[in-house]
């Protein structure tokens, strides 16, 4: 098992990254303070794994909150449903939420974590490969907005992230390759030698080899864990985190929340930024093909289906949360490993990306 800690002073909070580390009761335990506990799940999750943890977790008052399947999910009603019930099973100020599940699961529950009698305690189980490496760590939490995605939410640290790759062998081939953008996506924006590697373990990573899995994990959790303790509630530095994530967010958008798994998405968007970065004149072309191939052999899209509407992913664009004075702002490359956030590019340029991507 691999620790890291996440270092925000008082808000610090290990990342425990191992094979079977669900059933260990001491990892769990540690990190609860009441007697009431709430597992908030979906229907798919819920049946692989929430009996498991229920045995590990012992002898607490545990609430079952099992949620449906999807990104469709993720709004404001839903998290009603989760105060809800939590009022009417006279949940205190000392419980605690735990997220059992993907992306969607955890950034609901923390959000509801955040505001459930203006905060509680909070743990992130993530079960999918894009959770472990992005959506649990760092503290986001929110819902999504019918025109933007992740515009509701808060900033608010779980007490522990316990990352068990057990559970990744319940996934689909599609979910291992969209948790495999984030993957990317950091090697991409400040770790070049990570990037090589990925290039050399990639056939292993899509067959579920535990070791290179954790490895990648752990890379990945150290990266974002870096940025995070340094801007936590991105003022400057932690938007690099978004590279490939402005073109993703609109894709998701107009195509319609679920119809892309937000990685894919992602996988996307960071080809459609590296295209953009090498069209400006910053990212050379070897690098670009390289960017390519990989994606391409992780199974992600790297094409835009053809009906998405131009004029409205531009639209969605702009409803960004980097924006800034009215002007939009991308995270590009100036090369594998080196990221930046920036306006350094004309607005015919990303026309004309979008027209012809």
């Amino acid at each position: 098992m691999q620790t890291l800690n996440l270092d925000l002073g008082n808000r610090s909070y290990p990342i425990y990254i191992g094979s079977g580390i669900l059933s260990m009761k001491k990892i769990l335990c540690q990190h609860i303070e009441g007697k009431n506990i709430a597992i908030v799940s979906n229907e798919t999750i819920a049946n692989y794994y929430q009996e498991i943890l229920c045995k590990s977790l012992g002898e607490y008052e545990i609430l079952s909150i099992t949620l449906p399947d999807g990104e469709k999910q993720k709004n404001l009603s839903t998290v009603e449903k989760i105060y809800d019930l939590l009022v009417e099973n006279h949940f205190p100020r000392d419980s605690t939420l735990v997220a059992l599940g993907g992306g969607v699961v955890g950034d609901i529950t923390g959000f509801a974590a955040s505001t459930y009698q203006r905060g509680v305690g909070f743990i992130q189980i993530p079960t999918t490969l894009l959770a472990q490496v992005d959506s649990s760590v760092g503290g986001k939490t929110g819902v999504n907005h019918p025109q933007s995605k992740n515009m509701i939410g808060a900033f608010y640290q779980p007490k522990a992230v316990i990352i068990d790759t057990e559970t990744l062998k319940t996934l689909d081939k599609r979910e291992i390759s969209a948790g495999l953008a984030e993957v990317i996506k950091y090697g991409l924006l400040a770790d070049a030698n990570f990037f090589a590697w990925l290039e050399n373990n990639i056939v292993e990573l899509l067959a579920r080899n535990d070791e290179a899995l954790i490895q990648a994990i752990t890379q990945s959790c150290k990266n974002k864990a870096k940025i995070v303790s340094e801007d936590e509630l991105e003022t400057n530095k932690r938007a690099l985190l978004n590279l490939g994530h402005t073109f993703g967010h609109a894709i998701e958008a107009v195509l319609g929340y679920g119809n892309w798994l937000h990685g894919e998405a992602v996988g996307c968007g960071l080809v459609m930024a590296a295209k953009l970065s090498n069209q400006i004149g910053w990212l050379n072309t070897t690098e670009l093909d390289r960017i390519i191939a990989l994606i391409e052999k992780t199974g992600l899209p790297t094409k835009l289906p053809k009906e998405i509407d131009r004029k409205k992913l531009k639209e969605h664009m702009f409803f960004d949360k980097k924006i800034l004075k009215g002007e939009l702002r991308l995270v590009l490359l100036k090369k594998i490993g080196k990221a930046l956030i920036t306006t350094d590019f004309s607005e015919n340029a990303l026309d004309d990306l979008l027209l012809n991507f």
